[in-house]
């Protein structure tokens, strides 16, 4: 099977990263969210150009969906660089409170600035900015206490720039996921597509499937990546045997199993059952 190259650009990133360009001017302070699942694949290569020193928070979000061992190593790994990781579940709530508090007590530190330079005080203006799916609207609408944009676990469901008030001190602009042009690093595309982090239309279901298992034996024996022993083999009642040794064998015969022989259903349930942490909490990229 050849290895597959994944690209994704649609028409409205490119849009939205045209409006952002525009709108940073009138940005005081950036959330940067990522997928804590994979923390380096969900870094935007042309961030720190683009905010030009303007101030961050670093969320992590998804901490539900790793365990301990990988938020501890990541965390130290995170500080040791002099970056300060705020972690949460923008689904459930958690951590955010914190994150609001880091936000406003940046906008104070801004607005005391202002006032040094004889200017008032006014609403710190917050961009929220990441990749698609990572969870900028959940986080939105979990800051301001209800639904005020649209938050689905798939990517390009916001697709254009929306202010929304978080009280007297933060205003929240609320951006689409903006990816890089094209992806120059395979390995960390292959692992957007795994956590559903962009677009399905920019790769084969199967062949990222048969890429999810490869990497899943490749991690398996490190602690932090939160691998159970024969996590796959468990859940799909199909072992790994003389008949079945490679990774496309093992699926038709999890098809043939469980999907009437269609291996792209096999796909997409294999990938889905990890995006639903139905496989347990797995790191796919460790520090």
């Amino acid at each position: 099977m050849n290895k597959q190259i994944i690209q994704w650009y649609p028409g409205h990133i490119a849009k939205a990263e045209k409006q952002l360009k525009e709108n940073l001017s009138k940005v005081d302070l950036v959330f940067e969210v990522r997928d804590a699942r994979i923390p380096l694949a969900t870094s935007h290569p042309y961030l720190q150009k683009w905010l030009k020193g303007k101030k961050q928070i670093l969320v992590l979000n998804r901490k539900d969906m790793i365990n301990v061992e990988a938020y501890q190593a990541w965390d130290k790994k995170l500080r040791s660089e002099g970056k300060v990781p705020w972690w949460c579940d923008a689904k459930a709530g958690t951590g955010v409170l914190q994150i609001k508090h880091a936000a406003i007590r940046a906008g104070q530190e801004l607005n005391q600035r202002r006032l040094d330079r004889g200017m008032k005080n006014r609403a710190i203006r917050v961009l929220t900015l990441g990749f698609p799916n990572v969870g900028k609207s959940a986080l939105i609408n979990r800051l301001v206490k209800k639904k005020v944009v649209s938050s689905s676990r798939k990517p390009g469901v916001t697709r254009s720039l929306r202010w929304v008030r978080l009280g007297q001190d933060l205003d929240l602009l609320d951006a689409p996921g903006v990816l890089p042009p094209r992806f120059e690093d395979q390995n960390a595309a292959l692992k957007l597509a795994i956590c559903d982090d962009i677009g399905q239309a920019a790769y084969d279901t199967e062949q990222v499937a048969i890429s999810f298992m490869k990497l899943l034996e490749t991690l398996e024996n490190i602690q932090e990546a939160g691998i159970k022993s024969m996590c796959l083999q468990n859940r799909y009642g199909i072992f790994v045997n003389e008949t079945i040794k490679d990774k496309y064998s093992w699926l038709l015969s999890a098809a043939e199993r469980h999907t009437s022989g269609d291996t792209q259903r096999m796909s997409q349930r294999l990938l889905d059952d990890f995006r639903k942490n139905l496989l347990g909490n797995i790191s796919l990229e460790l520090p």
